[in-house]
């Protein structure tokens, strides 16, 4: 089996590669090729890659390479992890919205659609010479923002699922305070990737008994600490919202705090650059501990399940993924993307049926909705006006002169990524 990893020269890359190791059970891998563009970042993170497999007894084989054609030849499965612009792109997202009393974030907001803009052409390109290459390939994406990226590779016919690490975080947290193995806990997990509920967690499976009750009531004031909500939030409202619905229940409270400390993407850019030091240590064997530091916990046991899935001997599994809605929530069109619980096989993902969900939740999942679909027509047709637009729909901008003033900023911040600006 071959795996490559377009991106592969990313500080992620050795949490990737650990589960990789790891897991090599579930996910048999004979050649794991890191593409990536970046020759100095790729020839450490491979080095340290190479390590890591033989620490641990891999026998795969790793490759490195700079030419994404000769890297996605003959792949059984191309794992996307990009950042168009670098960290530098990213403190431009997380900065200029504050300008405007809006939240700025990488993958939602103004500073998300920027990100849209920037990524989904690349990606379209990149799925086009795969299918060239090989068009049996699956293309499993954790490039944000994952629902409006897939949902490009999906529009445009390409054997792709969507990927997120926020479901399997909360699945293992909670295993560990209800002392259950991860194994036994199924989340009700319904929206759209960085827009989802947690609408139970049932012992089992999907009729398990739901424990989100005694969750809450035993251990609510830890599980709003990592949201950083108020615990009245989860009391009154029952379900256990993702983390980046603090963007949208406390907006006016994040971007203060924003205006007043050092953004995500300058922290992370000084993690980088140790990381990188640390990578490139000839003794160093397996990932340090810093990296848990850098996010993505437990992307690699996610990526693992579902390429064994996808790749597998035709057994199936259950797992949570960005895929076609087709009907599984009602109130939205077939072709949107939704983040829910999928039976995966080598067919691909088949979501499984939803609770009708209250308004307060498909209201704005339909709202968000909307946005994605401004914000693709945006990505793939380019234009002020379509940039414009999608930001007035947005729920977090949704005035006129908002919307004027994000859309003169995004574009001066953003020409040397958007051709037709």
């Amino acid at each position: 089996m071959k795996l490559a990893v377009v991106g592969g020269g990313s500080t992620y890359t050795p949490e990737l590669i650990d589960g990789f190791a790891r897991l090599r059970d579930t996910l048999p891998i004979s050649e794991l090729v890191l593409i990536d563009p970046a020759a100095d970042r790729l020839e450490l993170i491979g080095g340290l890659a190479r390590r890591i497999f033989a620490k641990q007894g891999h026998p795969g084989l790793i490759t490195t390479t700079s030419d994404l054609d000769a890297g996605v030849a003959d792949a059984d499965a191309v794992l996307l992890q990009l950042r168009i612009g670098g960290q530098a792109a990213r403190l431009q997202d997380e900065t200029w919205p504050l300008e405007c009393g809006c939240v700025g974030q990488e993958t939602t907001g103004a500073g998300g659609l920027a990100k849209a803009l920037r990524t989904v052409p690349v990606v379209l390109d990149i799925a086009e010479r795969v299918r060239r290459s090989n068009p049996d390939a699956w293309i499993i994406d954790f490039t944000n923002p994952v629902g409006i990226v897939t949902r490009a590779l999906l529009q445009a016919g390409h054997k792709a699922v969507g990927l997120c690490n926020v479901a399997i975080g909360f699945q293992r947290r909670f295993a560990a305070m209800l002392d259950l193995t991860p194994a036994d806990i199924h989340l009700d997990h319904v929206g759209l990737n960085h827009l989802t509920w947690e609408l139970g967690v049932r012992k089992g499976g999907p009729e398990g008994e739901n424990l989100l009750p005694q969750l809450i009531a035993r251990h609510g004031d830890a599980i709003a600490a990592d949201l950083r909500l108020p615990r009245t939030v989860l009391d009154r409202l029952g379900v256990v919202p993702s983390y980046y619905l603090r963007y949208f229940y406390a907006h006016d409270e994040v971007v203060r705090e924003l205006g007043t400390k050092p953004s995500r993407a300058a922290e992370v850019a000084a993690m980088e650059k140790e990381l990188l030091g640390l990578y490139g240590d000839p003794a160093l064997d397996e990932k340090p501990e810093l990296l848990a530091k850098r996010g993505g916990a437990f992307y690699s046991e996610a990526a693992v399940d579902l390429a064994a899935a996808l790749l597998g001997d035709g057994g199936s599994a259950v797992q949570v993924v960005n895929t076609l809605n087709n009907g599984t929530l009602p109130f939205l069109p077939d072709d949107a993307v939704i983040e829910v619980q999928a039976r995966v096989d080598r067919s691909g993902p088949s979501p499984l049926a939803v609770p009708r969900l209250d308004p307060l939740y498909s209201g704005l999942i339909a709202h968000v909705t909307a946005y994605e679909d401004l914000a693709l027509d945006a990505a793939l047709r380019g234009g002020r006006e379509r940039v414009f637009k999608a930001l007035l729909a947005h729920p977090l901008v949704g005035q006129f002169d908002l919307a004027e003033g994000l859309t003169d900023r995004l574009l001066a911040h953003n020409k040397e990524h958007l051709a037709w600006a």
